[in-house]
This record gives structure tokens, C-alpha cells and sequence, in this order.
């Protein structure tokens, strides 16, 4: 077998290097040596995630929908085959498994110190060997209808999911990644097989693994095991998603739950992220990140106010998400007074559009966050799911440096006037249950 093509993407900045190797039938590998490490991490991702109901493969059928919930049962029913239960054969050889299922991906991972190459061998083998079968999918509608019933009282996931069904008003991010107990209870064997077979394709896929490895073998042992098996070629998956106006759909959503205290949650809506693409995307991710540091960051007076009041604690979180079809900011947590936080929060971003955002400000938080993301270059999970992930929406995490450079404190401004417009927002809270 023919040794597979290696090319190499260095950052002088981080000290890294990532071997990207294209291996037949279209599937991207990426492994980043990291000499002297024990623990090595690996993470098999396809580009499925719960969103992603509305599809048409090149060359075949018309659209196919897909009842909300099943990228996530398809994660759950992979760990389960005629041999049993795969989290026995990871713990057998010394490994630590798991996966997840987010709005846009699906990945699934292990990290080890020893038997490496067994345990991907493993990943590799269970996640492209799908079994389902009418008994076991009736089996795992009833356990993930209780886990939908049980996140449907999860303080956070409840004030988070309500926050984008007031933010968003047709797309598909507003609705649970679990779907609900009568989406599952359409899906079937038969269903199960044709998604997998359109999304799980290795065209559609990507394996990045880093640690102490010598990246050619590890192609090497990626290339041998797809080859074993009869994959066809598959046409560009076409997504659809529906028109999102860009104006929010409710202004506030509460809900009572059994909390000791209060969450808050205050979006934004991006209403024009899904004009960009690539290193566009990319930018006004940098650019929404050095806002809500410059806003809420700990080094600031506003954050260290609303402590010291009791308004927020430690678990306090001001961020921003983007994505290809979809973005909004983020901001809040517990709060004894989640109405007067309210108040402050959009008190605080009037006022810095009528002052204006210092020179200073712009070029210490800069600072911050290079320096910030040099840091996680020690965490392999960091390593690993940023670069797949963002190199799922064309993006090459190692530029994150040169383009923070190259951010301008006017677009910054620019982000604070246009990304945090009132009339963009929506506001969910979690009050303690009474009676």
C-alpha cells in the first residue's frame, strides 16, 4: 500500500506542527506531535450535527428530512453492537471514552498513556461497524426520552435552549440537539442506516490525534483500516436550513425550576453571521471575543462591581458563538438579583457605545487573549476539537494569531454598535420554583 501524502502546517508563534494527510475515500487526518507527553488524545468527527435535518446528497434522491434528535441517537447507538457495550473494550485497554453530539458535529474520542494504537484501532472500528436493529432502537428511545426529560429540568441547559428559541424564530439551532420524545419515536433502523451512510462517509469525516506519536505511522494505521473496507464515492452533502429573519422571536422567556438562585441569560443576535464564511467567520469571532473581554472581562471595573454586589459569581460567562448559519453572543449566570443584573448589563453596554472603548482597553485585552491561547496549546482536548472543529468550517485555528493582529479597534466599535443593538437582544431566566 502506498504510503499517503503528508503536508505539514507550521505555526512559529505556537511551536506546532500539524502532518495533514488526505487519505482515500476523501478523509482528512491531522496529527500533532507533542514530544514528551504521556497522555495521547484522539477524536473521530463527522460534520452531523442535530441542525443538520434538511439534506440532499449530489446525484441521488430529493431533499430528505429528518426528524429533530437523530445525529444524537445515532451517537448513542454506535457505542452499542453485537459484541456488547464499547466503553468495556476502551477500559479494558487503559483508555477513557466518550462523545458528544453538538448543533453541528458529532465526535467521538478516547485518551490513553499505553496501548495507543489499540484503542484507535477501536475508535476507528465501532464508529464505522454501525448495528441497529428494531429492538435495540426501541431500547434507546426510552433511554434517551428519560435523558430529555431529565435535561428538560436542567437549570443551564433549560435557560440556554430557551435563550435561542426567543433569539431565533425558524432555525433548527432553537430546538433541542436531544429533539423531543415525538421526534425520537419516528426514528427506526432503517432511518438510522441511510443517515449514517450519507454523514458517516469518510468524505464527510476527519480523525485528529496528538501526542507523543510519529505521525507517519499513525497514517499509516488510518489508511490500512478504511481501506479494508467497500466504501463508494459519495456526492457534496447539501444542507438547508430555513430563513432566518433577523429580528429576534420574544423579547424574554422565564421558567421556574428548583434552583437555589436565579439564572440569567442575555443574548445577541448575530443577524448577519451567515454572510461570511471562512476566514470572515473567523475575524468576527476574534473581534466578538476582544468585545465581551473589553466589556466583562475580570480585569474590568464593571465585572469586579457586580461581584462585589453579589450580583454574579465566579461561574459568571460573557462569550460569543459562531458558526456558518448561525451566531449570537452570550452573557450571564446565577445572579440573587437577576433583574437588576439585567439593568446593568445593558446600562454598561449603552454607555461604553456613548463613550467609546479606549485605546488602552483594545490593546491590553489583545494581550490577554494571544496570550491566553498560546496557554491551551498545553491541552490536547483544546488542540484537538479547535482545530477539527473549526477546520470543519474551512478555518485554520494556527491564524487565530495573525488575525487577532491584524483587528482594528474601529471594527471592534464597529461589533459594539451594530452586535449588541438592543433591538437584537432577548433575555431567559430560571426563578426558583415556589409552592
Amino acid at each position: 500500500m502506498k504510503p499517503p501524502e503528508q503536508v505539514i502546517q507550521r505555526n512559529r508563534l505556537l511551536g506546532e506542527e500539524v502532518y495533514r494527510y488526505n487519505l482515500d475515500p476523501g478523509m482528512e487526518l491531522y496529527v500533532l506531535p507533542k514530544p514528551g507527553y504521556i497522555k495521547k488524545y484522539a477524536i473521530f468527527s463527522t460534520r452531523f450535527g442535530s441542525i443538520d435535518n434538511r439534506y440532499r446528497v449530489e446525484g441521488g434522491e430529493g431533499i430528505q428530512e429528518l426528524p429533530d434528535g437523530v445525529a444524537h441517537f445515532l451517537e448513542h447507538k454506535l457505542f452499542e453492537d453485537e459484541r456488547g457495550n464499547v466503553f468495556d473494550r476502551f477500559a479494558s485497554l487503559g483508555a477513557s471514552a466518550n462523545a458528544f453530539t453538538s448543533f453541528t458535529n458529532t465526535t467521538y474520542l478516547f485518551s490513553c498513556t499505553s496501548f495507543f494504537e489499540e484503542n484507535l484501532e477501536l475508535l476507528l472500528d465501532f464508529v464505522q461497524e454501525p448495528y441497529f436493529t428494531e429492538e435495540t432502537v426501541q431500547k434507546e428511545q426510552g433511554i434517551i426520552g428519560q435523558e430529555i426529560q431529565m435535561y428538560a429540568d436542567h437549570p443551564r441547559w433549560k435557560v440556554f435552549t430557551n435563550l435561542l428559541g426567543a433569539l431565533y424564530q425558524e432555525h433548527p439551532v432553537r430546538r433541542d440537539i436531544a429533539g423531543s420524545l415525538e421526534s425520537i419515536a419516528q426514528i427506526n433502523p432503517e432511518l438510522l442506516y441511510r443517515c449514517y451512510r450519507t454523514y458517516y462517509h469518510p468524505s464527510n469525516m476527519a480523525v485528529f490525534v496528538v501526542g507523543d506519536l510519529e505521525p507517519g505511522r499513525v497514517a499509516e494505521q488510518v489508511q490500512e483500516n478504511l481501506s479494508r473496507r467497500p466504501y463508494r464515492p459519495l456526492g457534496e452533502i447539501e444542507r438547508f436550513y430555513p430563513e432566518e429573519p433577523p429580528e429576534i422571536k420574544e423579547r424574554r422567556v422565564t421558567a421556574e425550576l428548583t434552583v437555589s438562585n436565579p439564572i440569567i441569560y442575555i443574548g445577541f443576535k448575530d443577524p448577519e453571521v451567515d454572510k461570511l464564511g471562512g476566514e470572515e467567520l473567523f475575524r468576527q469571532e476574534i473581534i466578538m471575543e476582544l468585545l465581551m473581554e473589553i466589556l466583562f472581562g475580570h480585569s474590568e471595573p464593571l465585572y469586579n462591581q457586580l461581584y462585589q454586589e453579589g450580583l454574579i459569581d465566579a461561574q459568571f460567562e460573557a462569550g460569543y458563538t459562531a458558526e456558518q448559519t448561525y451566531g449570537y453572543a452570550l452573557i450571564g449566570g446565577e445572579s440573587r438579583d437577576p433583574e437588576e443584573l439585567y439593568r446593568r448589563i445593558l446600562e454598561a453596554i449603552e454607555e461604553m457605545q456613548k463613550k467609546g472603548i479606549s485605546r488602552e482597553q483594545f490593546e491590553r485585552h489583545r494581550r490577554n487573549i494571544l496570550g491566553g491561547f498560546i496557554r491551551r496549546f498545553n491541552s490536547l482536548e483544546f488542540i484537538a476539537h479547535n482545530f477539527l472543529g473549526y477546520r470543519f468550517k474551512g478555518i485554520d485555528l494556527f491564524r487565530f494569531p495573525e488575525l487577532l493582529q491584524q483587528v482594528t479597534l474601529g471594527q471592534v466599535t464597529a461589533a459594539l454598535e451594530k452586535n449588541l443593538a438592543e433591538r437584537y437582544h432577548a433575555v431567559s431566566i430560571i426563578n426558583p420554583r415556589t409552592g
